[in-house]
């Protein structure tokens, strides 16, 4: 990585998100040129994904809302569409507990 390179950041989507990237024959998962460090509600725009669809991302394994998620390349960045059963929002960190 510290040759110059800018690592793919690898995308993938569930649910009918999923079906979405399958319309567009990418592959799962998809691998985005990444050139700078942007939100994850910014490279969902660049990937033209509709953002009323996304609930929640996914990176590098941590579970947060959309507008709090930094990408970086090279991370690994997956979207959650609204939906998700109740015990497997909470199992997938979309819920917090009470404070």
């Amino acid at each position: 990585m510290g040759n110059g390179t800018v690592q793919p950041v690898e995308v993938r989507c569930f649910s009918f998100l999923k079906k979405i990237c399958d319309e567009r024959k990418w592959a799962f998962p998809h691998y985005f040129r990444l050139d700078r460090e942007c939100s994850a509600r910014e490279l969902a725009e660049k990937l033209d994904l509709p953002l009323d669809l996304i609930e929640a991302v996914f990176i590098n394994g941590l579970a947060m809302p959309m507008d709090d998620g930094q990408v970086k390349p090279g991370d690994r960045v997956g979207f959650v569409p609204p939906g998700t059963p109740g015990p497997y929002r909470a199992l997938l960190g979309m819920v917090k507990g009470k404070e």
